[in-house]
Formats: C-alpha cells, structure tokens, sequence
C-alpha cells in the first residue's frame, strides 16, 4: 500500500494519498480522487436489477420538471444541511454574492407558501454537538410552532435525547441519511485508522500503536480546526451497534425517508466511493446505499431516486454534466427543487 502525507501551511490544504487514491482535506471537506483506471459501468439505468423494486417504489422521472400546483403544508419545513454543510457561504466577505448550500430550494419553498427555517450546524462534529446547535437554530426560527424538518441523524438524535420543549416535531424527512452507516466511511477508517474526536461525550484516543501517518493526518486536521467527531460515526459498526439501539423513533413523530442510485460516468468525483459502497451495500448514489437510506418502514420509505447523486440531492448538480446531457439528448431526469416541492406537497397531503 502507498501511503503519504503532505501539508501546505501556505494553501491550508492536506493531501494523504492511501493505495490509488488521494484525498484532499481544507476546511469544507474531503475530495476524493482515483488514479485507477476502471472500465465504465454500462448498466443503463433503463434496465435495472429487478431486485431494486424490492427495496421500495423506483422513481425514475416523477421529478423531472416542476408542476404548476403544490398544497402547502400547515407547518413550516425545516432544513438543515449535512455533514460539511452549511446554510450561507461568503468566500469574499460583502464584495461577492454568498454561496447557498439550498441553491434555489428555500426560495421555490417560499413562493408556494412555504415558511422555511434554515439552521447551521458545526460542519464536522459528532452528532451529538450538532443536535445541540440544531436544537437552538429551530428554538430561534420556530418560536413555539409545530415543525417538519428535512434533515439526518442530528435530527433523529434530537428528537430521541433532546425532547425539546420549545417547539413541537411532526414529522421528519431523510434524504439518502446512512441510517445504517456507509462502506465508504468503513473504507476511509480501515485506510486511516481511528481519528477521533476527543470533544465528543464519548471520549477516544488513537491507538498508541497506530501508524505514524494518522498522527500527521490528524494533527494536520486539528490544525485546520476541522472537527472530526462525526467521522467514525457514518460507521456502519457505530450506526449499527451504537447510534440506532439507543436512539429509537419516538411515538408521535412521523418519520419518512427517500433513496438513490446512480452509475458514475468516468469523471464522476464519485467512482472510487461509488465503487466501495456498490461492492459491499449495493446500489447508492456515490455515498450512501439505498439500503441505509430507508428509514420509517415500509409506509415511511417513499422511494429510490434513479440517476441520482448525493450532490444532486441538494441541486449541486455539475454544470458541465449536465450542457453534456442537453447536448447530447441525456438530459437528467432529476430535478432538486422539484423535488423538494414534491416532498412539501407530500407533508401537505398527510395533514402535517
């Protein structure tokens, strides 16, 4: 295995390159990069493995365009962002437009009368942390309102172990959420090793006996000020044997979920992690496998999303991909506000 480690001080980036990929890490996040040629999956998606309808409804093109009519739900839709994530981005101060993590989803939300609450969480911290923050973010929007929150596993724990008081939640929506853990975090702590956050209420120290290269990698973090408490948690071993036995679904609260699948094309950012999840979970959508997304049981389960990335879930769709596809004729069949629009739709038709 070919292992190293780099740290630019001057550009405030670590590379560490494990086997035939790179990593790169600054203070958004990972970049994933594969210097092996694989040959190209030519499964279309036009002809799926007939198991896949046995995890749930296959949605294929039910989002491709946006309807003239939404019912509006009664309460008002919280978002809240993912690992990484955020909710407003200023990479230039006042001088440039903010980056939105919702491109376009809160604002379609709001013209069809949506009241939307938008929270920001710690980046990368364990869940924990993160439910506490989200927690006062939706105290603040609220104000004593019932709720829909669209979001993960913060929201699953705070609903669990916070019980908040100052506001009431009905329902709670993931979108391709690794309920069960993903088998590319299990790849990344297999190649790394154990880098844990000791802020965590759980506290953990590397193995004294650990390879000297995830010392660097995570003094390289901590320099950053990334926190990495939220990292072994996507664990399938945490999610499974830890997160789910104690955080159970409270009676009460309707829980609803959606999946998805794609096939990475060769410049997919997604082919090396696509390639890990697909050989040990199945189908997924670059990240997370459809199998860990369902949530809320058969009723809660409300699809699997075809063509469909992880980045595509929040209408971070590549630019370039998709001039390609309308040049081309493979124009995507998934459109993100859509989507969302569709989910509103849905919460208004339960009564919620």
């Amino acid at each position: 295995m070919r292992t190293s480690v780099a740290i630019s001080h001057a550009t405030k980036y670590v590379r560490f390159t494990l086997s035939t990929s790179d990593f790169w890490v600054n203070r958004r996040g990972f970049h994933v990069s594969s210097h092996r040629s694989n040959r190209p999956d030519h499964n279309h998606l036009d002809a799926l493995d007939p198991r896949l309808e046995d995890l749930g409804k296959v949605i294929r093109d039910d989002y491709e365009v946006i309807k003239d009519n939404y019912d509006t739900p009664k309460h008002p839709i919280v978002l809240a962002h993912g690992l990484f994530g955020f909710d407003e981005l200023r990479l230039a101060g006042p001088y440039l437009p903010a980056v939105q993590y919702w491109r376009g989803i809160k604002e379609a939300l709001s013209t069809k009368g949506v009241q939307v609450i938008t929270t920001t969480v710690p980046p990368s911290a364990c869940i924990e942390i993160r439910a506490e923050q989200l927690k006062k973010d939706i105290s603040i929007g609220a104000r004593g309102k019932h709720v829909n929150i669209i979001a993960g596993l913060d929201s699953r724990y705070m609903i669990s172990h916070l019980k908040p008081l100052d506001f009431k939640v009905l329902s709670l929506t993931t979108i391709a959420t690794p309920h069960r853990g993903s088998a590319f975090a299990d790849y990344v702590f297999k190649e790394l090793g154990r880098m844990l956050n000791n802020s965590c209420p759980e506290e953990r120290v590397l193995n004294p006996s650990t390879d000297d290269r995830v010392s660097q990698v995570y003094n390289a973090l901590k320099e950053l000020k990334i926190e990495t408490g939220a990292f072994e948690q996507l664990t399938r071993e945490y999610m499974e044997n830890t997160f789910n036995p104690t955080t159970p679904d409270v009676e009460g609260v309707r829980y609803f979920s959606y999946g998805a699948m794609m096939q990475p094309s060769l410049w997919s950012a997604f082919r090396l992690s696509h390639r890990i999840v697909q050989q040990l979970e199945g189908y997924n959508d670059g990240l997370v496998s459809v199998a860990s997304s369902r949530w809320g049981g058969k009723e809660g389960y409300k699809g699997t999303l075809v063509g469909v990335s992880h980045l595509d879930l929040i209408n971070w769709t590549n630019r370039l991909r998709w001039l390609v596809g309308e040049m081309t004729g493979n124009r995507s069949r998934f459109n993100a506000i859509a989507f969302y629009l569709a989910i509103a739709d849905m919460l208004a038709k339960e009564g919620l």
